[in-house]
């Protein structure tokens, strides 16, 4: 019997839940339970975050106690649960009895710890006194760590967590496959896409203005996403200052439409495609010199480009220009006929046509001979090269594209806004285009649009939390990065490429190093 770790895991398990406790999330917990379940008791949801990790550690224990190769043995298993529950709990036990023992007198105790009012503690004590509620919490834990050893043993005698995550990752698998098969057929292509516009078309109608602005935000970072996934997804390379490029888009509209401060007061529609231009050439004039760059030499000197932009844009010597720290204000919007259709409601209309355009031009690229030659220099750029693809200008290309399609995300998301600020376009925002590529899938388009719905959708539905959202947003893409590293929706080769290392066993693996390489 491996005592010694059962009981180094309950204490960890301990510790974190004294965390857990201490930190508030309990009353988290508690939050998702009434608001997502339905629980008609709070307590249920505070609960339930200590539990899951009782449950997780005894798990964990019966891992440490089996040896490989060799069939469980359920005596040993159910032990070394009930040690590391039994650890867990006595920590945890104590550790609330100490804090309602001091609520109980009078003891002011939120002086060092905001999250321990008195409502939070009896949410676990269930408004019992100090010592029963210990004993009670006591028992919880050591049978939770021993349930999650005896579920640790069950499945690794029937396989039953494996078959399950098995089938739903076939399952997702197959309706992510679906489209390619369905969408060759002609009459089936007609209906979806109908089906699909008459709902976006339809939406609008039924949402708030909050929401519909909510979702042309989401709709400005699919197009920013498509752009970036063209330059890392098929070209293969790492762009950190994607951010320059929407700001350019942004402050050419700005300039260009708003009264101040140069007066120039163009028409929307002709102010666009000139941002879009404009956003263009710039992705040209910084690829000539950097782009013969690889790998973390070109990140980190387009991270350069995008702060230079960013700093000029807040620069007080440039306020004359470009506004300065203050920014451009009342930006033009798009008038038709003499009537102005600058609302949330038509902005979400005018943003769906813009990925439509984008969505649109990405497929017919990455089915082309420029995709194919971006796909072989994403895989091995000397291979390419040998071949006879003139790698310098399908970069340019790229970059290029990538950053018109930057500039068209600007200047709508300007002209919607009717400012733009240097504070607008932090290196935050290419990071977050980046995280929506490679969690959607990277070369996918399908995998673009919904990573920007998770990345920039999901916050919003999780703001009823308040201070936890990040937190709770923060472990779901830890969770989804484990349990499908590939992305939400990859490309169908970058499937089954992921599916022959996994049976292969070399996902999670180091990879030999190629000599010469450092």
């Amino acid at each position: 019997m491996k005592i010694r770790e059962s009981l180094q895991d309950g204490l960890i398990a301990g510790t974190i839940n004294i965390f857990v406790i201490l930190l508030g999330l309990t009353v988290l917990g508690s939050s998702l339970g009434q608001e997502w379940f339905r629980f008609a008791s709070p307590a249920p949801g505070a609960w339930a975050p200590l539990v899951v990790v009782g449950l997780w550690v005894g798990a964990r224990a019966f891992r440490g106690v089996r040896e490989v190769g060799q069939a469980p043995d359920l005596l040993p298993a159910a032990f070394s649960g009930l040690v590391a529950g039994l650890a867990n709990g006595v920590l945890v036990s104590g550790t609330l009895w100490l804090v309602a023992s001091l609520i109980a007198r009078g003891t002011n105790v939120r002086q060092w710890l905001v999250q321990l009012t008195e409502d939070n503690v009896g949410l676990l004590t269930l408004g019992r006194d100090p010592l029963p509620a210990a004993a009670m919490w006591l028992g919880v834990l050591t049978a939770s760590g021993l349930l999650g050893a005896l579920l640790g043993y069950s499945n690794a005698r029937f396989r039953w967590w494996d078959l399950g995550k098995r089938g739903v990752r076939h399952g997702w698998d197959g309706v992510t496959a679906g489209p390619g098969w369905v969408f060759r057929h002609p009459i089936a292509r007609a209906i979806i896409v109908a089906v699909l516009l008459a709902f976006l078309l339809y939406i609008p109608t039924r949402l708030s203005q909050y929401h519909n602005y909510t979702l042309g935000t989401v709709g400005i970072y699919v197009m920013l996403g498509l752009g970036l996934n063209i330059v890392v997804g098929l070209a293969g390379l790492l762009d950190l200052g994607y951010v320059a490029f929407f700001a350019i888009g942004a402050y050419t509209v700005g300039l260009l439409t708003a009264p101040e401060p140069h007066g120039i007061q163009i028409s929307f529609w002709l102010a666009m495609p000139i941002a879009v231009v404009v956003a263009g050439l710039s992705g040209v004039l910084l690829g000539i010199p950097v782009l013969r760059m690889r790998g973390d030499y070109l990140a980190i000197v387009t991270l350069g480009f995008g702060e230079i932009i960013r700093i000029l844009a807040k620069s007080d010597a440039l306020t004359s220009f470009s506004g300065g720290p203050r920014g451009v204000r009342d930006i033009g919007g798009p008038v038709w006929f003499g009537k102005d259709l600058n609302t949330e409601f038509f902005f979400f209309y005018l943003i769906l046509a813009g990925i439509a355009l984008v969505a649109f031009v990405t497929y017919r690229l990455q089915h082309s001979r420029v995709g194919r030659a971006w796909m072989a220099m994403r895989e091995d750029e000397d291979v390419a090269e040998a071949m006879g693809v003139y790698t310098l200008r399908y970069k340019l290309l790229a970059f290029a594209i990538g950053a018109a399609f930057a500039g068209l995300g600007g200047a709508m998301y300007a002209s919607r806004n009717q400012f733009v600020g240097p504070e607008d376009f932090t290196l935050m925002v290419s990071i977050n285009v980046l995280c929506l590529v490679i969690i959607g899938g990277m070369g996918s388009i399908p995998g673009v649009i919904l990573g920007a719905a998770v990345l920039k959708g999901g916050p919003e539905l999780l703001r009823t939390l308040d201070e936890y959202r990040f937190l709770m947003f923060g472990a779901l893409l830890v969770i989804m990065m484990i349990v499908r590293p590939e992305g939400i929706w990859p490309p169908q080769r970058k499937r089954m490429e992921f599916r022959e290392a996994e049976e292969n066993g070399a996902v999670g693996q180091p990879q030999p190093v190629p000599e010469g390489d450092s």
